[in-house]
């Protein structure tokens, strides 16, 4: 039987980086699609041996440069996705249009599967730029090809991540944090190796058709999830609830800076629960487990926050009020 070959667009994130190295191991062939293959390149050569990777500069929708890698593909994988757009409709244009456009061909070619990555908790954040574009996506994919796979990730969390890396770098310079909506939003982090294996598990898998939730094996809130980064790099600091007005305000000044810490349409999500619907399957109604628990793997590499770095001792602090 013909090994698949895998055509994966997001392959310089930390789930597409993750996921090489695992198809490699598996002696799947990738190829890899990067907007900047001279910036990006050296990183993800390092992810597999000679020989399993293929990697590919994509710049703008070059549809006959898609229609190509699609057509010798197997299955096709879409990462790609952003938190905030720079120019206007970007939203719609990556997470809609492009997907739409993916969908269509892998129609057209007929692979076996289309995978695309979206969001969870989206459906009910109808006042969010960024909700409305990741649904729109994911109705035009499903319109598109039969055997589409949908997967609605919660955050999805690593060292390479731009969650918890970029609030312990917050933590560690704010003397305040503040929660908004009083820090009640709850989340189910899925950790990034546990992540890439429900991928994995769906390419070798029977399934197309489905959306599925994946989601880590625990329900945290907002709050809690400040106070265990703040006890992982041992540092206190004032958990201050802003009122939403103030809440407003700083999210307007806050995405005026080149890599934004807080939009106003990210505030809009934070209204939202980030767990299981019940709408759809979960991975663990599959038999996909999530066993990696959110505390004991931001342990693995809070030191880079920590007075002394990889030498700082292992000693906590009270949890923080």
């Amino acid at each position: 039987m013909k090994q698949k070959e895998i055509l994966l667009f997001g392959a310089s994130g930390q789930i597409g980086r993750n996921l090489i190295r695992k198809l490699a191991e598996n002696n799947y062939k990738i190829t890899a699609v990067t907007r900047n293959i001279h910036r990006t390149g050296y990183i993800l050569k390092t992810q597999a041996n000679p020989g399993y990777l293929e990697l590919v500069e994509l710049k703008n929708f070059e549809i006959s440069k898609i229609e190509k890698l699609v057509k010798r593909s197997s299955i096709c994988i879409n990462l790609v996705g952003i938190l905030y757009e720079k120019k206007k409709d970007e939203f719609k244009m990556i997470h809609s249009d492009f997907p739409t456009l993916l969908s269509k061909k892998a129609s057209e070619f007929k692979l076996e599967k289309f995978i695309h990555l979206s969001a969870l908790g989206i459906e009910e954040a109808k006042d969010s730029r960024y909700a409305k574009s990741k649904l729109e996506g994911e109705n035009k994919i499903k319109q598109n090809f039969g055997k589409s796979i949908i997967l609605k990730p919660s955050i999805v969390y690593s060292v390479d991540d731009k969650f918890t890396t970029s609030f312990m770098s917050l933590l560690s310079m704010l003397p305040i944090m503040p929660l908004y909506y009083n820090g009640r939003t709850k989340f189910t982090p899925i950790h990034v190796s546990d992540m890439v294996n429900i991928i994995f598990n769906i390419i070798e898998s029977k399934e197309n058709n489905l959306i599925l939730e994946c989601i880590g094996p625990e329900v945290i809130t907002f709050k809690e999830i400040i106070i265990k980064l703040l006890k992982s790099i041992d540092k206190k600091r004032i958990l201050l609830p802003l009122p939403l007005p103030f809440a407003k305000l700083t999210a307007k000044f806050l995405q005026l800076l080149p890599r934004p810490l807080l939009t106003e349409d990210q505030l809009k999500l934070l209204k939202y629960d980030n767990c299981k619907s019940g709408k759809y399957k979960n991975n663990y109604d599959l038999g996909y487990i999530s066993k990696k628990k959110f505390e004991d793997e931001i342990n693995k590499y809070s030191y880079n926050w920590k007075k002394g770095g990889q030498f700082a001792n292992n000693s906590t602090i009270d949890n923080p009020k």
